[in-house]
């Protein structure tokens, strides 16, 4: 699972957002890794197991260069890797809303 958050992140920050005009999803994604690795410290349980397999798939589908439009494809590689990652936050919305609360929570110590 480390593994998995290492090349997720790696993947994350190899990307162009300025050139690709989605440096609004960046943030998003950064929330699933977050969240992955809450869950996976046992820091962050609060989300049902089903829920975080899906996610974790969604990342090992984003990090897996062999998928339905090969990454090395200019601009349109990332397309179906950034809709899924998108799809999986959408679907998880109030998980992740969730998960963001606690995070805040955490931050002023309540």
């Amino acid at each position: 699972m480390k593994t998995l958050l290492l090349q997720f992140a790696g993947k994350v920050n190899a990307v162009k957002w300025g050139d690709l005009r989605v440096q609004t999803f960046r943030e998003k994604f950064l929330v699933l890794g977050r969240l992955v690795r809450a869950y996976v410290t046992g820091e962050y349980r609060e989300i049902p197991w089903k829920t975080m397999l899906i996610l974790v798939a969604a990342l090992l589908y984003f990090v897996n260069p062999l998928d339905l439009i090969p990454d090395v494809i200019p601009v349109t590689g990332l397309t179906d890797d950034f809709a899924v990652l998108v799809w999986v936050y959408n679907a998880m919305r109030l998980e992740i809303d969730k998960f963001l609360a606690w995070e805040k929570a955490r931050e002023v110590g309540v």
